[in-house]
């Protein structure tokens, strides 16, 4: 277990998921896409987050997906699987069912839209905890589920849980992230779910970052960790300087909107997302792909 936490270290990339102009998954490109990222220097992958579009997926896509990443992957860098969902036995139910081959580490996001109280919370993922096949790293991010969980509740559940191995932290609260650095237990890993953040919360003590902009700079964006990592905070400076921009675009119009636009002007994967999902505007994809243009790493 401590192999695999110090693997899951500095910059893991939350991946898309490619379509075919007829919007069916392009199961071909996962590979290119993964070469892509990992030859940018990244550490390990996440696949079917939200970045993946994982909620428009048919149970055929995922598993089809998931074989797809493990086979391109060939082992080199931790695979890290989503999966999330509102109601616990379902989820817990869905896992043990699950084969989840090739893949070190689950991701499983708070309960979203029901709003549960901390200890409905606890209780949640103490039932996962108990169960689950592999390890587990919680992702918060109340933006999306409505719900934040108190860094409280993720250090009870990281103190009685040795299979709950780190957070992903996406409030992009500086103040969330310190307290649950200078509170966790040994061999917690807390790691950025905010890419504006994530450097600044490592030069603080975070542990890395699951990024979405690592998807389509990996290069820029890991060297700018590892020199958080290496708490060089001149040089982390000035390639969040430079990347700060670009973070703003990504996000602009949605995510993975915006990867998926940067993507497509890398001709790795084409410009295309399934409903209510839609493509950045030509305004905001003429920004992206001056800004690549400008910095071919």
């Amino acid at each position: 277990m401590i192999n695999l936490i110090n693997r899951l270290k500095g910059t893991g990339v939350a991946l898309i998921t490619p379509f075919k102009s007829d919007l069916s998954v392009d199961y071909d490109i996962i590979g290119k896409l993964v070469d892509f990222v990992i030859n940018g220097g990244v550490n390990y992958i996440v696949v079917q987050g939200t970045t993946g579009e994982y909620a428009t997926l048919s149970e055929n896509e995922k598993v089809k997906c998931r074989e797809a990443f493990v086979e391109a992957n060939e082992g080199r860098v931790p695979l890290v699987i989503g999966i999330g969902s509102n109601y616990t036995d379902y989820l817990v139910d869905y896992i043990n069912k699950s084969d989840l081959t090739g893949f070190s580490a689950l991701l499983s996001v708070s309960p979203y839209y029901n709003k549960p109280t901390q200890e409905g919370l606890f209780q949640h993922f103490s039932k996962l905890a108990v169960s689950s096949k592999l390890p587990i790293i919680l992702y918060n991010v109340p933006s999306r589920t409505g719900c934040n969980m108190d860094p409280k509740t993720t250090i009870r559940l990281a103190k009685k849980f040795k299979n709950i191995i780190g957070i992903k932290e996406a409030k992009g609260d500086i103040k969330q992230m310190n307290c649950l650095i200078q509170n966790k237990p040994p061999n917690f890993l807390v790691l950025s779910g905010d890419d504006d953040t994530a450097a600044t919360s490592i030069l603080n003590g975070a542990d890395g970052v699951i990024s979405v902009a690592a998807g389509s700079i990996p290069k820029l964006f890991s060297k700018t960790i590892n020199y958080a990592l290496n708490k060089d905070k001149k040089n982390t400076k000035i390639l969040i300087d430079l990347i700060k921009p670009y973070l703003k675009l990504l996000f602009d119009e949605g995510n993975p909107s915006g990867t998926k636009a940067a993507l497509s002007i890398l001709k790795i994967c084409q410009n295309k997302l399934r409903l209510p999902l839609i493509p950045v505007s030509e305004s905001l994809y003429t920004k992206i792909e001056k800004f690549i243009s400008q910095n071919p790493e």
